[in-house]
């Protein structure tokens, strides 16, 4: 049997360092369809996957893919999917399904241009607010955007860490270049990987209620077949799971699943800051966007310009205070995504009016130059 860790430094993928880090954070169970430009990580899934005594389907679509991923987590494995822009969509209504059953996985969206067949080999960052609120109702999530094939692999387990703390889908939101791109990712001993399994059950199974919170807001989670009575339904239910159809059950079960992430957004929220201390403009990105907004600030801070970058590397739920704290002290912002400005909504409402807020978009196909970044950064300040 091979390591579950290819300990080593390696040149590789995006998309082939997912999913090294999948398997790196214990995942058994893929299920999945081929799409461009994901198809990758199923490949390497199927190849590497039962060298540790893991298990890879492909079903017969995306709606199956992701109704297999919450069966193999409520049978008590780690598990996870990928898909791109078209396949997202198709899986949301069971991903709104694994939120009000509370069922860690993890699903990987390798953006590209769209909307529908779209840019299928061309890289984008449209989806991100499909992210948020694609499935119906309301309801948290929580999604994260690497900017290399290294922090792909790391931000893979923290994905599945995050998602076993927690006990809901978790949205890695990467695209076609991150995906695509070959670099250097190191990979480290599996005894320095920290990796985080779902709370499990205590005390007698007679009286296990499966969607009881914990002391974190967050109930512990048996495995089917573990001799407790488990009722898994996406019906309103109470803490037993069975269905209730009244508004108190509603505002309790809600309560729930929201408020187990909004309690705990320190310990959620990640974001990098790059040449901020001093920063008179602040540029936000992410994801590939933020690499190249990176070259941006730099040759700005050349030209005298006092800018700054705040990476997102969680993008859901959003830094809300951060964008408002960084708002009463610089002159203004620059959003740079690959979309026509998702993200850049949201930081213009955390902004609130203090200062101006320019974007630097384009609707998909290509990576933004920082020439453009540059040129926006001297026009408009």
């Amino acid at each position: 049997m091979k390591p579950a860790v290819l300990t080593g430094e390696y040149f590789m993928t995006g998309d082939v360092a997912c999913a090294e880090g999948a398997l790196a954070a214990g995942c058994r169970f893929f299920g999945g369809y081929p799409i461009t430009p994901a198809t990758e990580i199923a490949e390497r899934m199927a190849i590497r996957i039962p060298h540790v005594d893991g298990c890879f389907i492909q079903m017969e679509d995306e709606i199956g893919a992701m109704a297999s991923v919450l069966g193999a987590s409520w049978g008590g494995v780690k598990s996870m999917t990928a898909t791109s822009g078209p396949g997202f969509s198709l899986m949301m209504e069971n991903i709104g399904l694994g939120i009000c059953t509370e069922t860690p996985c993890v699903v990987v969206n390798v953006q590209r241009g769209g909307p529908s067949t779209g840019l299928p080999t061309h890289g984008a960052q449209g989806d991100m607010m499909q992210a948020r609120w694609g499935s119906h109702g309301h309801y948290e999530i929580i999604a994260i955007a690497p900017s290399s094939p290294q922090e792909i692999f790391y931000l893979t387990i923290t994905a599945f860490n995050l998602s076993e703390k927690y006990r809901l889908p978790v949205l890695i939101m990467t695209d076609e270049i991150i995906g695509h791109m070959s670099e250097k990712v190191i990979i480290p001993e599996a005894k320095l990987i920290k990796t985080v399994s779902r709370p499990k059950p205590k005390g007698r199974k007679d009286r296990f209620k499966p969607f009881a919170p914990g002391p974190n807001g967050v109930a512990p989670m048996p495995a089917a077949g573990e001799g407790y009575n488990l009722h898994i339904t996406g019906l309103t239910h109470d803490e037993k799971g069975y269905p209730v159809m009244d508004v108190e059950t509603q505002t309790e079960m809600m309560s729930r699943i929201t408020e187990k992430i909004q309690r705990n957004l320190d310990d959620i929220i990640r974001t990098d800051s790059y040449l901020l201390e001093d920063a008179e403009i602040a540029v936000v990105s992410y994801g590939i966007s933020a690499r190249t907004s990176m070259a941006a600030v730099i040759e700005a801070r050349k030209m005298g310009i006092k800018a700054g970058l705040l990476r997102l590397v969680t993008i859901w739920p959003f830094p809300e205070d951060q964008i408002r704290k960084l708002a009463d002290r610089v002159k203004g912002f620059v959003t740079v995504e690959i979309n026509l400005g998702q993200i850049h909504r949201e930081v213009e409402r955390c902004v609130g009016g203090k200062v101006p807020i320019f974007l630097v978009g384009h609707p998909g196909g290509t990576i933004i130059h920082p020439d453009r970044v540059v040129k926006m950064l001297k026009e408009a300040f």
